[in-house]
């Protein structure tokens, strides 16, 4: 079964992770190279897809990880 979609967003000065229909974040990063970091870890243990905003809220980029992950390789 596949996990949430993960979503790195801005939230004022700070970046964001969330999963797709959580009411609230993950993780706060202060950075979006560490926030997208993150929520690539969850996507990736989840089985999931992540996208990543610009600070003007469209998506920048979207990658999937459906069934890329392997207990042994990670």
């Amino acid at each position: 079964m596949n996990g949430r979609n993960q979503w790195v967003v801005r939230r004022g000065d700070i970046w964001a992770v969330r999963g797709a229909g959580n009411s609230r974040d993950t993780s706060h990063h202060y950075t979006q190279r560490d926030a997208i970091y993150a929520a690539r870890e969850i996507a990736q243990h989840q089985r999931s897809e992540l996208f990543i905003q610009r600070r003007n809220g469209r998506i920048r980029a979207h990658n999937s990880y459906l069934g890329a992950y392997s207990a042994a390789a990670g």
